[in-house]
């Protein structure tokens, strides 16, 4: 399929699919739990077809489509004193394109060619594991400040609080979660970690402590083991109140151990990467600060978040960091509910792949996606200045549209793909060579998501990359990209 056919076809199908869908929304009361006695059963179905037109190389098959599913059924029950749940997955790869994966710097084309090379080639792909298996044990000491979980969780970092503002509740949950410890959801098999969590929440105070070790999946459907990489993460939370106005700050530090013998990715020869299999030891140091302020004639947001950090890259010092700022107006237009906001990113990048020291910011076990939407980027050694607009023409129906100016942090790096370890054997970040460039792409994307009933909902997307500098000397025979998918979820 080429890529001018894809094209043709695949944004028509994003618009009827918006226009069907949202004729039958409905507004009904929310699922009632299935109860078996005192246990509480839940499940989620999840399918999404994906078509990618990646940046062209000439030889592997850049253009294709394939199908992927995640089946979660979740046991669990709640007491005054403690909960516990345990929850199945199942996820279900098909008609992975297997002839995806060009030479050379080139690589894997889009995350279909990921999924292919990360379930031992096959084209078809499917597994059941435990994805979390926990006891958390509340009141400790008779305080019902205090509680811990010991088992297998999810973990995001940024989200240890959920503020009463929705919009400030939007914001952390699309703007400030996920960054550096996510669960990686947007894939068909997620990521999940295996530790305790200590837990002192108050109304005023919100303090996380989590010692964990991150499991195989999101790429590979067998997420039963876990990774030789240990994380440690303190954070602390605490509100802003205001007459007019509320507002949240946390402040972060997270411990990321790697002492699996693995190539590292960095912009060093090969022959240098070979030499050095020693541990990825990393402290990450930073903040957040989010604010809203209700002017009478509408809504202002503002955002702040920045992280150090120090440690080592095997035989090299370890120094980087990353900044984003961000701003918002909902004016009070009751027709769309729009939201226009606009903001900048900073990742570090190495300027000098031969001295004693490492400065590209590494992102550690993130969910990528949120923040890149068409995931062919992420915040390593990248610049992102990017525009935003939503609108809400109905409450179960969100449109959003945003134009990316994409750029590289600097040009004697490279440009970084990735989430982080998913495998044992593999690093979980990809670079190719910049070509001595800093332009990387211009981003323009559309999404549609429609809440249909109280079980299901269906959610669109399509995006445009026009490649520049950067792509043009990976891919000098196609430097532009397309991604799009549609995408069914029903619950009960």
């Amino acid at each position: 399929m080429g890529s001018k056919k894809m094209s043709r076809w695949t944004l028509p199908l994003l618009l009827a699919a918006i226009t069907l869908s949202a004729e039958y929304v409905q507004a009904q009361a929310p699922p009632q739990p299935v109860k078996i006695g005192p246990v509480t059963l839940t499940g989620n179905f999840r399918t999404r077809v994906e078509t990618w037109d990646w940046f062209k190389d000439g030889t592997a098959e850049n253009a294709y489509a394939f199908s992927g599913s995640l089946l979660r059924l979740s046991f669990g029950q709640q007491t005054r004193n403690f909960d516990w749940q345990a929850e199945l997955a199942a996820p279900i790869l098909l008609g992975l394109p297997d002839n995806a994966v060009a030479p050379g710097a080139q690589g894997q084309l889009g995350l279909g060619a990921s999924y292919f090379v990360s379930n031992d080639r096959s084209r078809n792909a499917a597994m059941v594991f435990f994805r979390q298996g926990y006891l958390r044990l509340k009141g400790l000491g008779g305080n019902e400040a205090h509680s811990l979980r010991l088992g297998r969780f999810e973990f995001l970092d940024g989200a240890e609080t959920t503020p009463k503002d929705a919009t400030l509740a939007a914001l952390k949950r699309d703007r400030i979660a996920h960054r550096l410890i996510g669960n990686f959801a947007f894939t068909h098999v997620w990521r999940s970690l295996d530790g305790a969590q200590y837990v002192y929440n108050k109304p005023n105070t919100n303090f996380t402590l989590l010692a964990a070790r991150p499991t195989r999946g999101v790429f590979q459907v067998d997420g039963w083991g876990e990774l030789d990489i240990g994380l440690f993460s303190v954070a602390l939370t605490r509100p802003v109140v205001g007459k007019k106005s509320s507002g949240e700050w946390r402040l972060f530090a997270i411990q990321y151990h790697d002492w699996r013998s693995v190539l590292k990715t960095d912009n060093r020869s090969l022959l240098a990467r070979r030499g050095d299999m020693g541990n990825i030891r990393i402290t990450t140091a930073g903040g957040n600060y989010l604010h809203v302020f209700d002017s009478g004639a509408g809504k202002f947001d503002v955002l702040f978040w920045g992280a150090l950090q120090t440690g080592t890259w095997g035989a090299l010092d370890h120094r980087a960091g990353a900044v984003a700022v961000e701003g918002g107006y909902q004016p009070s237009i009751q027709a769309l509910k729009p939201w226009i906001r606009a903001g900048y990113s900073y990742g570090s990048g190495d300027g000098n792949p031969n001295d004693d020291s490492h400065n590209t910011f590494f992102q550690i076990l993130p969910t990528p996606r949120i923040y890149a939407r068409f995931p062919f980027y992420n915040m390593m050694n990248n610049q992102d200045l990017f525009g935003e607009l939503i609108l809400r023409p109905h409450a179960k129906v969100t449109l959003r549209t945003d134009v990316h100016s994409l750029r590289l942090g600097n040009r004697n790096d490279l440009w970084y793909q990735g989430g982080g370890a998913f495998q044992p054997w593999t690093f979980g970040y990809v670079g190719r060579p910049s070509g001595g460039n800093r332009g990387l792409a211009t981003l323009f994307d559309l999404s549609a998501d429609i809440q249909v009933n109280a079980h299901s909902s269906v959610g669109m997307y399509f995006a445009q990359a026009q490649g520049k500098a950067v792509t043009s000397s990976t891919y000098p025979n196609g430097k532009h990209a397309r991604f799009g998918y549609v995408e069914f979820a029903y619950r009960f």
